[in-house]
């Protein structure tokens, strides 16, 4: 790739390419290392991480549907001690930030461990606040203005890292939730999440999920999340990461025109493990045939009203 119509800087976060991973869809990244350049990739954003192990919800937890999955995963997750102690050192040996989404159930928690994640070899923390596959936190903290903006300012308050603030999509009024936590100090935001979803069984009458409700992702939200970005665009200042049904590069190019600064990659990881590799290689293709010289000069440029 061409060394200067890629990089982006996300909050102080200096990526080679505009292209992340979502968190929850691409494990601790060295899962993937084997198929994919972990060099090469614009961030790994891991999976949830919490104070203690959480060993998630039990019973099905992944089901697929038309266009995307639901999932109900319920952030299973080895604990911010496990991550530290064992995680981190595999995964610094790569170049590529490391970004580490965290959830709490409580605002003290999360204060707790964004000071524990305080650390060199972590670029910056993702607060799960929008998680609807999870019974406690989560969906409550993500729905609230007030709540989201709490979170926000307790982890700023704990961390000298960029807090990206990750949104959820079951809301009235994205743009609300996108001012409250830039208000509280959010350096950047990332949405969306996923939309709240269900599965039911016409053999058995049952929910197929364990948890009746679960995440929907895929490309079935990519319209939802391009609209919410546009908006969210036009409400903030703050730099957005756009995410949700993103599987072509002609995908991570819309959210980039509708006002995302960078993308993240989910569940198409699990359809292509190479995908995110392929997407900025894709958006450098694009930029090169347009003539432009840097990704940025995509950002926003959406035509409204324009003859």
């Amino acid at each position: 790739m061409t060394a200067d119509l890629l990089p982006v800087d996300i909050a102080g976060i200096k990526m080679k390419t505009p292209v992340m991973t979502a968190s929850g869809t691409f494990g601790f990244g060295m899962e993937y290392s084997d198929f994919v350049d972990l060099n090469k990739i614009g961030a790994v954003v891991v999976k949830g991480t919490t104070l203690m192990p959480r060993s998630g919800n039990s019973g099905v937890r992944i089901a697929e549907t038309p266009a995307g999955m639901l999932n109900s995963i319920g952030l299973e997750n080895p604990g911010a001690d496990e991550f530290l102690n064992y995680i981190l050192p595999s995964l610094s040996k790569y170049d590529v930030p490391i970004i580490v989404n965290i959830a709490g159930n409580t605002v003290e928690e999360y204060g707790e461990i964004a000071k524990l994640l305080d650390v060199d070899g972590v670029a910056g923390l993702e607060l799960n606040i929008s998680c609807p596959n999870v019974k406690q936190g989560g969906i409550a903290f993500g729905t609230n203005c007030n709540s989201a903006a709490s979170v926000v300012d307790m982890v700023k308050k704990n961390t000298r890292l960029p807090v990206i603030a990750k949104l959820s999509p079951n809301v009235t009024d994205i743009t609300e939730m996108a001012r409250a936590v830039e208000a509280a100090g959010a350096d950047a935001i990332s949405l969306i999440n996923t939309l709240l979803g269900m599965a039911i069984d016409v053999r058995t009458w049952k929910p197929i999920l364990g948890n009746v409700v679960g995440g929907l992702s895929g490309p079935a939200v990519k319209p939802v999340a391009v609209r919410m970005v546009w908006q969210v665009a036009n409400a903030v200042k703050v730099p957005i990461i756009g995410m949700g049904g993103i599987m072509t590069a002609e995908d991570a190019i819309e959210f980039l025109l509708a006002g995302a600064s960078a993308v993240a990659v989910g569940t198409a990881n699990f359809v292509n493990p190479r995908v995110s590799m392929e997407i900025a290689e894709g958006i450098e293709k694009y930029l090169l045939q347009r003539g432009l010289t840097h990704v940025g000069q995509l950002i926003g440029k959406v035509k409204i009203g324009e003859a």
